[in-house]
This record gives structure tokens, C-alpha cells and sequence, in this order.
């Protein structure tokens, strides 16, 4: 390794400590099949690691940027990888994407929207939150998907899915992104319209004008799921099936809760009654 690669890698420990348990909906659950989820938890440790990167308030934004092209370069092979955790997980997704003939891309565009967020912390249009989606969000389900073989007609729902959870993220999260990383992903443009400032996102409830910016945010996410709601049946591995209808199911119900709830008095999250009446309703989705 030469010496500019090793100090593309930096020393600082990054790991924020989350692990699956922290995320909204379940990782490799015990829906995926158990051949498959070690190709699953392989990707999301990886998707964990860069994502602790870009996240990192003791890299510089440069670093940020030197440290997921160094990841980029491990897991397409022309960078060798340091024996250290973070650096191992690119190894092992190189391998998984060998041993499987899923894209590369399913995982090395989740760091062209992480170098995105290096440098880049407002949003000015709706239609500019969408193209950050593409490549924040959309990788994950087209990778779940190429895993079970599934065809090229699931890719819209599944890419409608993953926006609408990104999005309901972004609202999820937005006072914190906001104090700890500057980062706004409210579109500017909707802002102005309002009369909401990105300082109000700092109080303890949302202002009316900010209360309109979320809903019309979801507004946007409602037609998403909608769309999304067209995926189980277009997936042909049951147990796959099966998952995708939850997690639509899912999405749909946290999105109403930040309709009636509000983000900024405290974390809007599912419920375990949310999460029963979500695998009810996809039973009865799949068996139609």
C-alpha cells in the first residue's frame, strides 16, 4: 500500500455504534432467507461504515471525500485494503458482489451521494431531494432485489419505495441534522414559499409554516408509496414478497405518523402495534 493510499484511510475511529437494531425498519430480517442474509448483512455493514464517514464531525470534508474513495477503490479492486474493521467491510462486499454477480454499482452509488454530502448541505427543489434519493436510497432495494433474481420491472416500485423512507428520514431527523451536521434536506424552495426558515428548526415544535413544508414533503411521499405499493406483486421470491409488503406497508404507516405527529417534540417512530397491523396487511396483499 502505498503511502498516499494509507493516508487516504486516516486513523480517526468513525463508528457511530449503531447497528441494525437503530434503523427503522429491520435488516436481513428473519423474512430474507437464511442463505441470503449474510450476502445482506454484508452490504448494510458496508452501508453502515460509509455512512459513519460522511456522518463523521471529526473528519473535514475533504477527508470524508479521500476516505469513501478509498472504500470505492477496495470494493472495485484497485485499492488494497488496510486489516482494520471499517476497510474490511469493502472487502467483504467485493467478495459477496463476486460470489453473487450483483452489480457493484448497488453499492459504490451509495458513495456518490456520500461524497454529495460532504461538500453539500441544502437542497434547493424537490426534484433535487429525488436525484440525491437515486443514489442514496434507491441502491439498497435494487440490491435486495438482483440478490433474489428478481426482474427489471420491479425497479420503479422499488425505487419509489426506498425515496419514500428516505424522505420520511429526512423528517425523522431533521433537528438533529440539522445541529450536528448543518444539513437541511427540507427544499429551500418550498421553505421560502412557506415563510419557514431553516432556524426554525431549531424550536421545540414546528411553526405552522414549517408544519406545511413537512406535509407537503409527504404529500410527495404519499404519491411514492402509492407507486411503491405496485412492488410485491412484481416480486416473485415469496419470502421477498413478503418482505417488500411490509416495509410498504410500514412506510405507509410512519408516514402518517408524521402527519399527526411532530418531529421536532420528539422521534416520530413505529409502533410494535404499527409493525403487527403491517405484516396483517401484507398477508393479506400476498395471498390475493
Amino acid at each position: 500500500m502505498s503511502t498516499a493510499e494509507h493516508d487516504a484511510w486516516g486513523s480517526e475511529d468513525v463508528s457511530s455504534g449503531k447497528g441494525a437494531g437503530d434503523e427503522n425498519f429491520p435488516v436481513g430480517s428473519l423474512l430474507i432467507s437464511r442463505d441470503q442474509r449474510p450476502n445482506v448483512h454484508a452490504y448494510y455493514d458496508f452501508a453502515r461504515v460509509i455512512d459513519d464517514i460522511v456522518d463523521s464531525t471529526k473528519l473535514d470534508p475533504q477527508a470524508k471525500i479521500d476516505r469513501l474513495n478509498a472504500m470505492e477503490g477496495v470494493v472495485r479492486g484497485t485499492v488494497a485494503a488496510p486489516a482494520r474493521p471499517d476497510a474490511q467491510t469493502a472487502v467483504k462486499v467485493r467478495e459477496m458482489f463476486a460470489r453473487t454477480g450483483v452489480p457493484v454499482e448497488t453499492a459504490t452509488d451509495l458513495i456518490v451521494a456520500f461524497r454529495q454530502d460532504a461538500v453539500k448541505n441544502r437542497y434547493e427543489t424537490w426534484d433535487e431531494l429525488l436525484e440525491y434519493c437515486r443514489y442514496s436510497a434507491n441502491p439498497v432495494g435494487r440490491f435486495l432485489l438482483e440478490l433474489h433474481g428478481e426482474g427489471p420491472e420491479t425497479a420503479g416500485p422499488s425505487d419509489a419505495l426506498c425515496t419514500a423512507l428516505q424522505v420520511i428520514n429526512h423528517l425523522q431527523d431533521c433537528a438533529d441534522d440539522l445541529r450536528a451536521l448543518d444539513r437541511c434536506y427540507l427544499p429551500r424552495e418550498w421553505m421560502e414559499r412557506e415563510g419557514a426558515k431553516v432556524e426554525d428548526l431549531y424550536g421545540p415544535f414546528a411553526l405552522p409554516a414549517l408544519r406545511r413544508v413537512f406535509d407537503a414533503m409527504l404529500d410527495g411521499v404519499d404519491v411514492l408509496n402509492d407507486e411503491a405499493a405496485r412492488l410485491p406483486a412484481l416480486v416473485h421470491d415469496r419470502r421477498m414478497r413478503m418482505e417488500c409488503a411490509v416495509i410498504v406497508g410500514l412506510s405507509k404507516r410512519l408516514a402518517a405518523r408524521l402527519r399527526r405527529e411532530d418531529p421536532l417534540a420528539g422521534r416520530v417512530k413505529l409502533s410494535r402495534g404499527d409493525v403487527l397491523a403491517a405484516m396483517g396487511g401484507a398477508l393479506r396483499v400476498i395471498r390475493r
